[in-house]
């Protein structure tokens, strides 16, 4: 699957210890792989992230993502990541 970031994704990124950074990306590889993966925990969230999507990139540190039409194709569009509860307070 295809996979976008917002640009607030990024700026979090640059500023979070190198280990999230280094599992940032082996997870967001994985997800692009086989977003189905059961490492990821992929599933859907309710409440005010109703329509989004969560992955575990850590055991306490979660991506969110929106899957958006983008012409013919269904990408995924991550949004955010934090810890469980930056995220979900």
């Amino acid at each position: 699957m295809k996979v976008f970031y917002d640009p607030k994704f990024y700026e979090k990124l640059k500023k979070v210890d190198v280990r999230i950074r280094k599992s940032v990306k082996k997870q967001m590889l994985l997800f692009s792989k086989s977003p189905i993966d059961p490492s990821l925990r992929n599933h859907a969230l309710q409440g005010e992230w109703q329509g989004y999507r969560s992955i575990d990139i850590t055991n306490d540190v979660r991506a969110i993502y929106k899957k958006v039409q983008v012409r013919e194709d269904i990408v995924a569009y991550f949004a955010i990541f934090g810890t469980h509860r930056e995220l979900y307070g």
